[in-house]
């Protein structure tokens, strides 16, 4: 389902945790970067309060972990295995969800964060949605604005660093949308272009 607006997608997560009163509901919000996937989850969490918002920029790899030519490779600068065995596993299992964040401007692990059990667990970031995650989820969801909207936000979301965004990391997620074909396997697509 493809929706410009925020209501279909409350209405979809509100029927899941109806009908799974008794089960964790996990949503991934993947998507375009400067598309809203942060702004999304937000906007969730306060229709949802019963819910958890983890982001994948917390499951960077630090740089020695990373393989050679990393850069180059989609994805290849997260901890996917990682995010499943400390969020989305015991998530689903309805259990508490301890991680420790890696904050690569710190270029260190962050203090543990422990969040309890709730009904929904939101993952908000790029890559959220690769294949080896699909099956963690009961609802992926792809964010997209247009192009022109895209630079727009970036460029004043990041400012000097805004070519940073232009040369490395929009060209890797194209290719990792591309690849795994991210667009077609969602379950819902937002378009956030105004």
């Amino acid at each position: 389902m493809i929706s410009t607006t925020l209501s279909p997608l409350v209405e979809k997560l509100s029927t899941l945790l109806s009908a799974h009163p008794a089960a964790p509901v996990l949503v991934a919000l993947d998507g375009r970067c400067g598309s809203g996937k942060t702004m999304l989850a937000a906007q969730l969490a306060r229709q949802f309060p019963q819910s958890i918002t983890v982001h994948t920029d917390d499951f960077y790899l630090p740089p020695a972990s990373r393989v050679a030519n990393w850069e180059q490779i989609p994805c290849a600068n997260m901890d996917l295995e990682r995010l499943r065995a400390q969020v989305l596993t015991p998530a689903r299992a309805g259990q508490a969800v301890p991680y420790r964040a890696y904050s690569c401007r710190a270029g260190a692990y962050l203090p543990e964060q422990c969040f309890a059990p709730q009904p929904l667990v939101i993952v908000e970031g790029s890559y959220s949605c690769h294949p080896t995650l699909a099956d963690c989820y009961d609802l992926k969801v792809f964010v997209t604005c247009s192009k022109e909207e895209q630079a727009r936000r970036l460029l004043a979301r990041e400012g000097e660093r805004y070519s940073g965004f232009t040369a490395r990391w929009i060209p890797l997620e194209e290719e990792y949308f591309a690849k795994f074909q991210i667009e077609q396997t969602v379950d819902f697509i937002l378009d956030t272009t105004c």
